[in-house]
């Protein structure tokens, strides 16, 4: 694989197939849990760490499997990553654990995982599995950290509460706040406020691809050589 391939799977799971915001897929704990940034990220973190290590593993054995019993495995590789780490999130980070609940062993059923395997990782090499792996879920971690930052910002006039919780004693501090008088709209911490924020992310998506997509075309047309229909306009 050329670097400028590496660079397109990295682009395609940041930006063009961000499987939030153009797959829609995993809408059920990025919709559920971004009620504040922190949630967000933590979800996001563990996503990744289970996208990474299953997407690496389903390359290396995708020669050793059957056809006809490949998704049950693929199943079994990603339940087995999950619940390592959900394990780990009780042991280390007790507290995140238990606001984020059930939505951390329901990582297993995020399409966005079972996707990738099936159409990537069962397909390419190890690193590029890798690779697909980390960019897709920090794609996915950067939605749910955006849409948990701004619906906590909209709702309760804070950002990056409750950082402890992750980072320890020392983040209390990173906690920003444009006052106690702040009367924040709470339909953006319900789940009407998930919905309208990702719309809100996706119409700002498409909005950029769009300006991005004019500007690439007005770059191909050569000063000298402009269309003959601009020229009689």
């Amino acid at each position: 694989m050329t670097e400028t391939g590496y660079r397109q799977i990295i682009r395609d799971g940041l930006w063009n197939n961000n499987q939030a915001l153009v797959a829609l897929l995993g809408l059920c704990p990025l919709l559920a849990v971004t009620n504040t940034a922190i949630n967000g990220l933590g979800l996001g973190l563990a996503t990744t760490l289970v996208l990474v290590a299953s997407n690496t593993t389903v390359s290396l054995i995708r020669n050793l499997v059957r056809p006809e019993v490949r998704l049950p495995v693929f199943v079994l590789v990603i339940a087995s990553f999950v619940t390592a780490t959900e394990l780990s999130m009780n042991a280390w980070f007790h507290g995140l654990y238990n606001i984020l609940g059930i939505f951390i062993p329901l990582i297993v059923t995020n399409c966005a995982i079972i996707g990738r395997a099936e159409a990537f990782a069962s397909k390419n090499t190890p690193v590029r599995s890798l690779v697909d792996g980390l960019s897709i879920g920090i794609g996915f971690t950067g939605v749910l950290l955006v849409l948990g930052g701004i619906r906590e910002m909209v709702g309760s006039g804070t950002l990056f509460a409750h950082a402890d919780l992750m980072f320890g004693e020392a983040a209390r501090g990173i906690t920003l706040s444009v006052g106690e008088d702040f009367k924040g709209l709470l339909i953006a911490i319900l789940p009407p406020g998930a919905f309208l924020g990702l719309g809100l992310l996706i119409a700002l998506k498409n909005v950029i691809d769009e300006r991005t997509r004019h500007l690439r075309a007005a770059r191909t047309i050569s000063p000298g050589h402009e269309p003959e229909a601009a020229t009689h306009a």
